[in-house]
């Protein structure tokens, strides 16, 4: 069984590119539902997806999705979780769907994800895109809810300091390494 990892932060702090170094690597990678979700919407000619009432339960199920997908490997790690979207609907003002309070209950209870959650700190500035367009103030906030979110839950939070790439890609491998080998496993 495939040890899972979490891997988060606000918008902007570079997980996307700490996650291709990941895959490029050979880590089994469950990619981020909000920004596909949102690409989507676009699409569809909807231009601030999230106003959209079913914003966040469109995100959980494709997260929910993306999860039951099987692991390949010894070790996955997620782009961000459920406890994200719990985080992002309490950030917007969005009512928390009762289904994903029932589904982190029971993504809890599985013990799905190892208790350590690799935090990516945010770099000091935002590079805006079609699907991010939140300023470095309002990530900032965002990155408060995340902490608060997590901790509440009683995840560990191990932080991936503002670093360049490379310096990021191998601490987080490291930890991978370290928390999946047989002598950790409880």
């Amino acid at each position: 069984m495939a040890r899972e990892f979490i891997l988060t932060g606000a918008p902007g702090a570079g997980k996307t590119v700490i996650l291709r170094a990941l895959e490029a690597e050979g880590v089994d990678v469950v990619e981020e539902a909000a920004t596909d979700v949102i690409a989507l919407d676009q699409g569809r000619g909807i231009d601030e997806s999230w106003r959209r009432p079913q914003f966040i339960s469109d995100i959980m199920q494709l997260q929910l999705l993306r999860a039951a997908r099987p692991a390949m490997g010894p070790v996955r790690v997620a782009d961000r979780s459920l406890i994200c979207t719990l985080a992002l609907a309490e950030y917007l003002g969005h009512p928390v769907p009762a289904q994903l309070v029932e589904s982190i209950g029971s993504m809890m209870a599985s013990g799905q994800y190892e208790r350590q959650v690799l935090f990516v700190e945010l770099l000091g500035f935002i590079t805006n895109t079609e699907a991010r367009r939140i300023s470095l103030d309002e990530s900032i906030g965002f990155e408060r809810f995340h902490i608060e979110a997590y901790v509440r839950f009683g995840f560990e939070l191990v932080r991936i300091p503002a670093r360049p790439v490379d310096e990021r890609v191998a601490m987080v491998l490291s930890l991978l390494d370290r928390r999946a080998s047989p002598m950790n496993a409880v």
